[in-house]
């Protein structure tokens, strides 16, 4: 301090020092004179030039013109007039002259807390205090006016037990702040304690309460308390209360409640001022009442900054950037100066149609009005330079910054992403000096849509162990999403466990991707518990159900909920009905699936696209009617694409059809010839007919071209991890026990019934060769593995990247019975869920030689007609069915003189039975068919 007094003898403008004197006759005359023209100093160095002239009149030691002077330089509010005034606060005090009253002290709090300047506040009350200074009912507010805009709630809360403690506690002035402090703080539950316990409210009280409450995301809240005020209180709001509580509505997006204050507005007679006009335009927008808001902007004006930005931003936010550069067009012709606020939605406008020249002008823009002073300007930059792939520029930009705050470094994360560059993006992340929520989802949403799941799920296991970061419900929509995409059905129930436990907030958003893991990881029952939960549910929820139920094998019920949205009045969208063609054709509902296909167009006004055809070619394609599936596509308004194409082929292979399979695979090969599955098929239509030597021809086609079909994979979770294999690979360090479990599942299962199916060999080798070969298929050893390393009566789950063989579906059904165990099968088409040797698939996978074999049944007076087989597959006992109709090989003394095949005749005649009552083997199946149209439960024929 002595250095400041001499700094002061140095510099008579800004202090002068003077030695005490006593009062003259004259001295309060000359005082009142001088500090007259205190009003009209408007410049720190005007205050200095009065403050020589209270010394050279010896006033300098007058308490109430020094007092005036401290509050004049406070009201000034700039920081070097709050310098001025505390030094001279300070200088008069060190010199022995204690004049420091409360209201001096109440100039500086207030000063310093407008100003922002809230910690020198805080220091000043408690210097006060310390001073034996007693502070009023107005040192309190400004005390936590500071604490509420430094968010110092320990302060605010000892300054409130002060209140209490000298009696102030009932003063509406103090009560009110007191509301704003705990509402600033997100304290609202003390807040409304305060305002509750109030015996006098008025305007600003209301307002406080109302303002809280908006701010943090309680804007129901906010509404409610508004329209109670309106109802119960004489208490006539002002446009501060009509901001916050329009704010309220334009979060909820709630138009009737916006329309119903604005209505208010208007039949109170409340002036309405440009923040107003700005606040309803902004609830329009948000509201999707665009037309309305174009309306009140056109209505007062281009001429008001504030409702223009208003209008842009949420141009931005809504995708309409043209009409965001328009609106600053605009501005620019009516003569108003686009502030930073303004040049931020034109930043982002360019960042997102990615025009480097407009954002170059932007940027110009910029540089010429020293806007790129501030953080958030620059980042917009940033951005935009990313997303046009100018990174060198946006590097620059990064260099030159003095603060580099964590939403500059997520700037350029995010832009690395746009551009396809994770590696760079991760590194960058690793390198951050600071990381936000924002930062961490910003990394794991890209992991998980580079298909980077396992380490998606890494990056969020490192983010629990850092203190402070909380994943929200952005973080669990990616990695709920990366789980499902891996299948691990224990990660799925430990991610909704802790949901649960932090109490995420399960909109319909989060509901619908968390139904989509749980189906995805073969668990229905949760899926469809979670969609039951879920409030309000849109399409996007009902796809993903109707999705979970097809992959269950339950199209039924997919059917069912399908319909149920209809009833609803939601409006269907061309994605809900890929996943019910998808539900009736992994259930053989042909007829279903042909009305909701002709329902798109004329019902429903959604145009079928390819992907809607191509549900319907592999409806007709595994329904056995390959004709009428070739005749769709011919029919089809624009020329099909390979996976239309692609989807004939495979029915082709599961009907056994070479000539159209051929045909198809030539369209495919065409379409996309870097495709391998068509080349796969057509070879495995050929081995399944026996032509080998076009097999081959395919195969060294495929040769010739670099094509390589990718090996049978099958992955297995055991105690957290996962073991994967491969067809014929035997390099499992269990391979001895896992051959052992094999041989035994083969075993009991031939002891059962069970034949090998030699047609999923598609090589030309002898029977014992393809046996051996069967045995190897990667989901037989994920399955042995999985019965010899988990728990009896526990569920196997098995995942494989390729279709399963039928092979593989009849012995997981059979060690499914020998075992107890329910095994579910996910391939890359459906789930297979098994338990006691049945499948929620219906068996619906029979070949065209089957289905002949099951005609000649039908012939011979079964009681069913050709086009019923499809849903008999689906309805009719499933495991006897594909039991009997697997038997290839039968002692010649069971050879039927009806001349059936020995499938044909092994489905009319069980073991124990006598070969010469086939008649009546065929009557008992005709009184069951009959029995089960009355409704009498199947199990009664079992």
């Amino acid at each position: 301090m002595a250095m400041l007094g001499n700094f002061l003898h140095l510099s008579p403008m800004v202090l002068a020092i003077s030695t005490s004197k006593p009062s003259l006759p004259n001295q309060s005359k000359r005082t009142k004179a001088t500090t007259s023209s205190l009003k009209n100093c408007k410049s720190i160095d005007e205050l200095k030039m009065f403050h020589l002239s209270l010394t050279k009149q010896g006033l300098d030691d007058d308490v109430s013109a020094i007092t005036k002077l401290v509050a004049r330089s406070c009201e000034l509010g700039t920081r070097e007039s709050l310098s001025f005034a505390k030094e001279v606060f300070d200088y008069s005090e060190e010199n022995g002259e204690s004049y420091g009253t409360c209201f001096m002290y109440n100039s500086l709090i207030r000063g310093y807390a407008s100003s922002g300047l809230c910690k020198e506040a805080i220091l000043l009350f408690i210097r006060m205090m310390n001073s034996g200074i007693s502070p009023d009912k107005y040192t309190f507010p400004f005390g936590l006016s500071a604490c509420a805009k430094s968010r110092e709630k320990a302060s605010g809360i000892q300054i409130h037990g002060l209140i209490v403690k000298m009696d102030y506690a009932k003063d509406l002035f103090v009560q009110n702040s007191l509301v704003h402090f705990y509402a600033e703080c997100g304290e609202l539950h003390c807040a409304r304690k305060v305002f509750d316990e109030m015996s006098e409210r008025n305007v600003v009280s209301w307002t406080s309460m109302i303002c809280g409450y908006a701010r943090r995301d309680f804007a129901k809240d906010a509404a409610d308390l508004f329209f109670r005020m309106v109802r119960d209180e004489e208490v006539t709001p002002n446009s501060v209360t009509m901001v916050c509580v329009i704010s309220a509505c334009a979060m909820l997006e709630d138009l009737e409640t916006g329309e119903k204050v604005y209505d208010f507005i208007r039949d109170s007679g409340i002036e309405v001022n440009d923040l107003m006009i700005s606040a309803l335009v902004d609830m329009y927008m948000k509201c999707n009442a665009i037309d309305i808001a174009k309306r009140l902007f056109d209505e007062y004006g281009a001429s008001n900054l504030n409702l223009c930005n208003a209008m842009a931003s949420n141009y931005v936010r809504q995708g309409l950037t043209k009409e965001a550069l328009g609106v600053l067009n605009l501005m620019m012709d009516s003569g108003i100066r686009p502030d930073r606020i303004s040049m931020l939605s034109a930043i982002s406008s360019c960042s997102q149609l990615r025009n480097i020249l407009w954002g170059k002008s932007c940027h110009g823009y910029v540089l010429r009005n020293g806007f790129e002073c501030w953080d958030n300007i620059c980042n917009a930059l940033i951005d935009m330079y990313m997303k046009c792939h100018r990174q060198d520029t946006a590097f620059r930009i990064f260099d030159r910054m003095l603060n580099k705050t964590v939403v500059t470094w997520n700037s350029i994360v995010a832009g690395y992403i746009k551009n396809g560059e994770v590696d760079a993006a991760r590194e960058t992340f690793e390198s951050m000096p600071e990381k936000n929520i924002v930062s961490w989802n910003t990394i794991i949403s890209a992991l998980v849509q580079e298909n980077m799941y396992e380490e998606a799920i890494e990056v969020f296991r490192s983010m629990q162990s850092q203190e402070g970061v909380n994943a929200d419900g952005v973080t669990m929509l990616s990695i709920a999403s990366a789980c499902g995409h891996l299948g691990a059905l224990d990660l799925a129930k430990w991610i909704y466990y802790y949901i649960e436990k932090n109490g995420i907030q399960l909109d319909v958003r989060l509901g619908t991707t968390l139904v989509d893991m749980f189906s995805r990881c073969g668990d229905p029952e949760s899926a469809m518990s979670i969609f039951n939960s879920l409030t309000n549910r849109d399409v996007s929820a009902w796809t993903a159900a109707i999705g979970a139920m097809a992959m269950a094998g339950n199209a039924e019920r997919a059917i069912e909920l399908f319909n149920e949205m209809i009833e609803q009045g939601l409006k269907p969208d061309g994605v809900v009905f890929v996943g019910a063609l998808t539900a009736c054709s992994h259930g053989g509902l042909v007829q279903q699936g042909k009305e909701i296909f002709n329902s798109m167009e004329k019902l429903h006004g959604v145009s079928p696209e390819d992907v809607h055809y191509g549900c319907m070619v592999d409806l007709l394609g595994r329904a056995g009617l390959l004709e009428e599936a070739l005749q769709l596509i011919k029919d089809m308004p624009t020329e099909p694409n390979d996976v239309i194409w692609n989807s004939l082929l495979a029915a082709c292979r599961v009907q056994g059809n070479v000539e159209m399979a051929a045909f198809a695979a030539e369209k495919v090969q065409v379409l996309a010839p870097e495709r391998t599955g068509s080349y796969v098929l057509l070879s495995n239509v050929y081995a399944s007919a026996g032509r080998w030597n076009d097999m081959a021809r395919v195969r060294l086609s495929m040769k010739e071209k670099g094509l390589s079909k990718p090996p049978g994979t099958s992955s297995i979770q055991i105690r957290g991890k996962t073991h994967e294999f491969t067809s014929g690979d035997e390099s499992h360090p269990e391979m001895p026990k896992i051959e052992a479990m094999l041989d035994e599942v083969s075993q009991r299962a031939t002891h059962l019934g069970h034949v090998p199916d030699l047609s999923n060999v598609l090589m030309d080798v002898d029977e014992k060769e393809k046996i051996f070969m069967l045995s190897r298929h990667s989901e037989k050893l994920a399955m042995a593995f999985g019965l010899i390393s988990s728990n009896k009566g526990t569920t196997i789950q098995i995942t494989k990247n390729l279709r399963v063989c039928s092979d593989c579906h009849s012995f997981a059904k059979f060690a499914s019975k020998v075992y107890n165990r329910e095994i579910i099968l996910r391939d890359n088409n459906r789930f297979h869920f098994i338990r006691q040797g049945r499948c929620s698939c219906g068996d619906f996978c029979l070949t065209d030689d089957d289905l002949e074999d099951l005609k000649g049944c039908l012939d011979l007076g079964f009681g069913f007609s050709y086009d019923e087989i499809p849903e008999l597959c689906n309805t009719l006992p499933a495991l006897e069915l594909y039991y009997s109709m697997s038997q290839k090989l039968l002692d010649n003394k069971h050879k039927s003189p009806e001349n059936l095949s020995s499938k044909c005749y092994q489905f009319v005649v069980v073991t124990g039975d006598n070969p010469g009552d086939v008649k009546a083997r065929l009557k008992y199946w005709a009184q069951a068919r009959r029995s089960f149209q009355k409704g009498i439960e199947r199990s009664e024929f079992n």
